[in-house]
């Protein structure tokens, strides 16, 4: 009998550990995913909905620091820097606090993005970057607290927080010509050392074309002055596979002593191996 109440209690403590009840978030959370040129901006945050109530200078005082949304931290990422105000934000992640006000809001970017809430103790040193922007009066009623990036253009777009019946938009620039020609200029002027290494490493691994392969590594080796002992551990794998046992034995030394002068314990045993293999 008691094994069977233990076998009962068991089954119902999994099924209540299991079961949960789903009711809706009263601030349900979104993410926001938007290429502005070649920049990539993420927007997290929860929105609450006014229901009825009188949101700004009531639900949302006036004068004092919002968070911005409701529950954890707002928080914006931009995957390059961006130009606020003429004022350069580094690509980062930031918890987006502001403080309303019945004209202009002021909006701050936050490095620290894991509170709930405002900060329990305001860091000044943590502020990113600060401006102030006007606030507009709009006709239509937002019942729901939204974000959004609009107005997009290669260079800049807006990032636009609007609830009730007031809206603020913050502009920011891109570096979109910089991106751009960066990206144009390093593919016009060809594969790099680490292309041919890669290539060469791929062949290698998947018993492709040997002969490519040494060819890809060799001109690794030539654009590298370095000369890393991952390459020339690289290229004597090459030259095994290839037949060239003796050519392999002579790279792999090479690769041997500079991973030993860079204390690399792990290459060292590896080079050593192989240099045993193949004099047999």
């Amino acid at each position: 009998m008691k094994k069977i109440i233990f076998v009962l209690a068991m089954i119902i403590a999994n099924y209540v550990s299991e079961a949960q009840i789903k009711t809706p978030q009263p601030s349900p959370k979104c993410t926001l995913n938007q290429v502005v040129g070649l920049t990539n901006v993420e927007i997290v945050y929860s929105r609450p909905s006014a229901k009825g109530r009188d949101v700004f200078n009531n639900l949302v005082p006036f004068g004092k620091l919002w968070r911005t949304g409701a529950n954890e931290n707002t928080t914006i990422s931009f995957s390059e820097d961006v130009v606020i105000d003429g004022k350069t934000l580094p690509k980062g992640k930031y918890a987006l606090y502001t403080t309303p006000r019945a004209d202009n809001w002021e909006i701050i970017f936050y490095t620290k993005t894991d509170n709930w809430g405002n900060p329990e103790n305001w860091d000044e040193t943590k502020v990113a970057l600060k401006t102030s922007v006007k606030s507009e009066h709009i006709d239509r009623m937002v019942e729901s607290f939204t974000i959004g990036i609009n107005n997009l253009d290669n260079n800049f777009a807006h990032l636009e927080i609007s609830w009730e019946k007031t809206i603020v938009a913050v502009k920011f620039e891109v570096p979109t010509a910089k991106a751009a020609m960066a990206s144009i200029d390093k593919t016009l002027a060809g594969p790099t050392a680490g292309d041919y290494f890669s290539s060469a490493q791929y062949l290698q691994q998947s018993n492709g074309d040997m002969t490519k392969a040494l060819a890809y590594i060799n001109k690794a080796l030539e654009m590298n002055t370095d000369k890393p002992f991952w390459y020339t551990r690289l290229k004597s794998l090459i030259q095994a596979k290839l037949g060239d046992k003796k050519g392999a034995i002579e790279t792999a030394k090479i690769s041997l002593a500079s991973a030993e002068a860079a204390k690399n314990q792990d290459y060292v045993k590896m080079n050593k191996d192989s240099i045993a293999e193949w004099s047999k």
